[in-house]
């Protein structure tokens, strides 16, 4: 089982490889891919270096599958290069994701609707795949109405050079600026351009990506995404309203069954999720479920995962599980 990484040496890259090493995807050989800048650096899998190669290089090893995270216009132009190849594609950027002959996926929400011909598909944003999965089980009981969520991101979401403007600004030292604002001690309200409707891409993504994966365009959906000073992972504060009523010992009961999910939810031991705890975890942590009294079928609650994993490597790594799990690799 040969497997490429595509973006091998970036952020997220390289918490896939190690991802696929931590959950013994059987990987015969790694095929790490960059750009043509990276070509020749090493990277590590499993105690073993490796040399990055070209993307021509890539395709031409013939993986079974190569998981994508080396940003959108890469992705348009080499995916369809690598699945006419008969490589499988995962990709982690927002190139395929709206596309409308491409699958969007949660393996825990909507991992079924991939087939045979799935040869390019789309791992979501990282803020609305840990929401879905917290709140895909309630759904199928109570039947979402209205989501409106409020995103607490972590700088790992933006990258290297956001992690090091955090910590260069913390200990006094110029360097260069990821954000147009400092972010240590700050909050930055926007992530992502600017649209027309006054809300950025990042929140736009939120609302069509939720009703795409959850099959579902009744669901309606309203972001506010925010920037924080934190690398643990993103935390969200979701206040959904149903269509019927609920039992909040029910809501955690569910929560408690469902897969990829973790309550805490101890108010008498102050036990609720953080970036600090979700940090490395593979799980979305839920807390804070509340009924929200000021209108009917209505929950408050607070959802945290690590954005690098869950929000991608993982869940990456995870639709590649199920498709050698169906005989698709």
């Amino acid at each position: 089982m040969k497997v490429a990484v595509v973006g091998a040496t970036g952020l997220v890259g390289t918490k896939m490889l190690q991802v696929l090493a931590e959950r013994n995807f059987p990987v015969t050989e790694i095929v790490p891919v960059a750009s043509e800048k990276s070509v020749g650096k090493e990277v590590e899998f499993k105690g073993k270096k490796y040399k990055v190669v070209s993307m021509n290089d890539g395709i031409a090893a013939k993986p079974a599958v190569a998981i994508f995270s080396a940003g959108g216009s890469t992705s348009l132009e080499w995916a369809p290069k690598f699945a006419e190849a008969g490589i499988r594609v995962i990709d982690n950027s927002s190139a395929w994701r709206m596309d409308p002959t491409k699958k969007l996926v949660v393996p825990e929400v909507n991992a079924a609707v991939l087939t045979k011909e799935d040869y390019i598909i789309a791992n979501p944003n990282c803020s609305t795949i840990q929401m879905v999965v917290a709140l895909q089980p309630l759904h199928a009981k109570y039947t979402i109405k209205r989501i409106v969520v409020s995103t607490y991101q972590s700088v790992t979401g933006t990258g290297k050079k956001a992690v090091d403007q955090l910590f260069n600004e913390r200990k006094g030292i110029e360097g260069e600026m990821a954000y147009k604002y400092p972010i240590d001690l700050n909050v930055i309200p926007q992530i992502d351009v600017f649209l027309e409707n006054g809300y950025t891409k990042e929140e736009m993504k939120m609302v069509k990506e939720t009703n795409k994966i959850m099959q579902d365009d009744s669901i309606r959906v309203t972001a506010t995404t925010v920037r924080i000073p934190v690398i643990g992972g993103h935390s969200e504060s979701v206040n959904v309203e149903f269509a019927n009523d609920f039992d909040l010992a029910e809501v955690k009961s569910i929560l408690s069954n469902a897969p990829g999910v973790i309550v805490q939810n101890d108010d008498a031991s102050q036990l609720y999720p953080m970036p600090l705890w979700a940090h490395e975890k593979d799980e979305v942590f839920v807390g804070r479920l509340r009924r929200d009294e000021t209108q009917p079928n209505t929950l408050n609650m607070w959802i945290v995962s690590d954005n690098l994993r869950k929000g991608a490597a993982t869940n990456a790594v995870q639709i590649a599980e199920y498709l050698l799990s169906k005989g698709l690799l």
